[in-house]
Parts: structure tokens; sequence; C-alpha cells
């Protein structure tokens, strides 16, 4: 409750940052628990800042020793678990649930330092919530036993558990890293994970042992789902890559070929070059066009939940074995003698690379698009395909009692008066919001639980140290 310094950047392609201006406000005069809407005008250059501040009273983030864990206590369980019952739905929606993480011990992990030992700590995410151990020294198999409780604002969140070796001064180096989905976890186990590389792609050296307890709220939860995921404040910039380049474009031609191949399968029907499926065909749409209802369309969907559900696709276990391998581009420069033509040399590479990156985020967000579609109706996360076929089932009760008219009605009424009834509300499609929780086919292999047996890695030196 003090003075908020704020600082404005800029940042161009050349990975140059400029300091734009500053303001600063004052905590402590603000509300409680009310919008405040304040235009701030920037002391260095010309322009203001428009900030909605909010103060809400924060709890639930915590750690602790394994002497005082909180759902230890049957008592403080029970109180937690009545918070988050059904019958409190509706109170607190952002409020969704609890997790409880148990940092136990990690074994034989990677000697960054040249004595062959390392200082390892662990830092856990969950968010935009950080929480860390403390540093435990010279050892390959520290026991750090302490208890994190982070408030869980998204079910769909994956909790990230990330090992470094303290440094000095210096940036830790990285001791290995593993993403656990919320909707994963088994409550109570203690469960011994594979330790990955950065991009969660590959098993590293070295395993984790986690115990941790998930209690949520799946009304809020499910409601949730329908609305904006919250922006990572601190996210690792995504940097060029001629495997990641590579593999997108494969992504987005299999969704263009399986596109392609139910053209082709349309194609066929009306050139008869099978003439039972053709005739099979035909019946199928004179029947379904004379007894079309606008219904009849969530209720397909539904059908087409129901199948997967009861013979799984091969396509909810494919892709496991792409998106393995991921290198970075080394940037190579060429030396001249004449300084000008080398700076021209270097903004074309910048270019080049902006230009390239763009096209490669675009095919990333092409192709997880597709893939996240598949998944949903490959019942890879149970409960959103649940949640859409509960959804699917109310739209078809509805379209079949209510008139078309109404509906479009009460769509285009909600539209007009939402920035009237909620002027700081964001306009999002909740559709793209419910996909947003699915994931792609390489979130699936990030969250992917390897075995221990197959965490063997060949040992890899410290690359700061050579």
């Amino acid at each position: 409750m003090g003075i908020l310094d704020i600082e404005v950047w800029g940042k161009d392609g050349k990975k140059h940052e400029e300091r734009l201006g500053t303001c600063k406000v004052d905590i402590a005069s603000l509300p409680l628990k009310q919008a405040n809407c304040l235009e701030l005008p920037l002391d260095s250059c010309l322009g203001a800042l428009l900030v909605l501040i909010t103060l809400t009273p924060c709890g639930g983030v915590s750690m602790s020793d394994l002497c005082v864990c909180p759902l230890a206590d049957p008592s403080e369980r029970k109180q937690i678990t009545q918070r988050y019952c059904l019958q409190n739905s509706l109170k607190d929606m952002k409020d969704i649930g609890i997790l409880q993480v148990k940092v136990l011990k990690a074994v034989d992990l990677l000697a960054a330092d040249f004595s062959g030992k390392s200082d390892p700590f662990c830092l856990l995410e969950l968010g935009n919530d950080r929480l860390q151990t403390h540093t435990i020294y010279k050892t390959l198999n520290p026991e750090w036993n302490k208890v994190f409780t982070f408030r869980v604002k998204d079910v769909h969140d994956a909790l990230e558990v990330t090992v470094f070796d303290e440094d000095g001064d210096k940036p830790p180096d990285f001791l290995g890293r593993v993403s656990i989905p919320l909707l994963s976890i088994r409550d109570g186990q203690t469960n011994c994970y594979v330790l990955k590389n950065k991009d969660l792609e590959q098993a590293f050296k070295g395993v984790i042992y986690l115990e941790m307890d998930l209690i949520y709220n799946p009304v809020k939860a499910s409601i949730r789902t329908f609305t904006p995921r919250e922006k990572r404040f601190v996210e690792d910039s995504r940097k060029l890559s001629k495997k990641i380049l590579s593999r997108d474009v494969d992504r987005v031609k299999r969704i263009s070929m399986a596109i392609w191949h139910t053209l082709q399968f349309l194609k066929s029907c009306f050139q008869w070059e099978s003439t039972l499926r053709s005739s099979i065909a035909f019946v199928v749409f004179l029947v379904t066009v004379w007894n079309f209802e606008l219904y009849m369309i969530p209720l397909a969907l539904l059908l087409l939940f129901a199948y997967n559900f009861i013979e799984p696709t091969k396509g909810k276990a494919s892709s496991t074995h792409d998106s393995q391998e991921s290198t970075e581009v080394d940037d190579e420069e060429d030396e001249d003698d004449k300084e000008s033509e080398k700076k021209g040399i270097i903004e074309r590479i910048y270019m080049v690379q902006d230009i390239v990156s763009t096209v490669q985020n675009i095919l990333e967000e092409v192709a997880s698009f597709g893939e996240r579609i598949k998944n949903t109706f490959n019942w890879t996360v149970p409960f959103l395909s649940f949640l859409a076929c509960v959804v699917l089932a109310v739209a078809t009760v509805t379209l079949y009692f209510v008139p078309l008219r109404y509906l479009v009605l009460i769509w285009g009424i909600n539209k007009f008066t939402k920035k009237f009834r909620n002027p700081y509300a964001i306009d999002n499609n909740e559709l793209l919001d419910f996909l947003s929780r699915v994931p792609s086919d390489v979130q699936k292999v990030q969250y992917a639980e390897l075995k221990p047996c197959s965490s063997q890695s060949p040992l890899r030196k410290k690359r700061s140290g050579l």
C-alpha cells in the first residue's frame, strides 16, 4: 500500500528497448474492491496512460513446511471442500478452487558445477503466480519437503515446475522442467515425474517427486471456460527455429489433407465411382434435406462425440511422434571490412527473421486451431468434451422448442447492451475461448508424462562452463 511506479517501454524488431515515459499512482488513496479508471500523464514524454486499477485482497498463495500442511488437517480440509461445493457455485465466481503442491525431492539431477554437484532450487508457476523453494547446496539429490498452496483461477491451466541451479550473481542454470495440467492431477498420490528439456519435448536428466491435491467447483470451472484466458505476464519470447517452422508446415499440411480427402470423398459420391456408396449418400441426402430442422446440427455433433467416445480414433494417440525436436537457428553474421555494409546485412537479417517469425506464428495458430477442434471430439480432455456435449444437448433442446428469431433477438440485445451493463467488459468469442482450453498436438506432447525408465539421456555439460 504505497506508490506504484509505472514505466512505459518501446521495443522494435532489433531487440532494442527504449523507455518512453513514467508515471506514479498512490495506491493508498484508492478504494478497495472498486474499479478505478485513471488517465496518468507520462513524465518524460507527451501522451498519457489509461489504466483500470482494482485493489482486491489476495489470499490462498502460500508456502509452508510439511508439518503445517493445510489440507492435512481434517477440519480445515472440510472447510475448504465446503467452500467449493455445488451449493456455493454462484459465490465469488473468480475463485475456482485451490491447489496444494508438496515438493518432496529430486533425484539424479544434472551436475551443473565443475565439482560434479549442483545447487538446486525449484520454481513453481501456475498462471501468473510464482513461488520457489530454498536452495540446497552441493547435491544432486535435494530434499525440499515444502508445501505450496495456489488459488486456481482457471482449472485448464498447467502447473509448471522448473529446477534450476543457483549460480551466484549469474542467471541460474536450467536443470529440468515438467508441465502438469491441473485436470490430470491424481489427488493425494506421490508421483515421480521425469524432468524434460526447456521445450518439454524430450527427457532431460533426473526425476522430481511431487504430491498434489486439487479441490475446485465444476460449475465455476465450466463458466470460466467460456471467458478469455488470463495472459501470462512473464513469457519466453518465441525464437525462430527451422525445426518448428517445418513442424508447423507439416501440421497445417495434415489438416489441409484431411479437408481435401473429405472433399474428394464427397466428389466421388457425386461422380458415382462406387454405386453402393453413392446410392446410400443420395438417399441420406434426400431424407436429411426433406426432414431437416435446425436442432439437428448440434444433434449431429453430439452423435460425433458419442462415436468417438465409444470407438476412440487414432487421432487421439497420434502426433506424439511429431514435435519431438526443436533446435535454435544460429545467428550467422558475415564479417565485412566496411562497417556500413555490415550494418546493411544485419538490417536485412533482422527483417527476414521478423517476416519468417510472423509466418511461423501464423502457421502455429492455424495448425493449433485445427488440432484443438479434432482433440475436442477425440475426448483428449474428458472435462471439456463432456462440457461440449452438455452445451450441444441444451442447444438441441432449445432449437427444437424456441423459434430461431427469438434466439437471434436475445443474442443481438445482449451484444448491443453489453457495454452499457459492464463498461469495462472485454469483448470475447465464447467458442474461441473454449477452444483455447483444448490442447493442441504439440501441447499433448509437452503434457505427456514420461516413464522413469525412459528418462535415461546422455549427460549434458553446462554450456556456460565451456
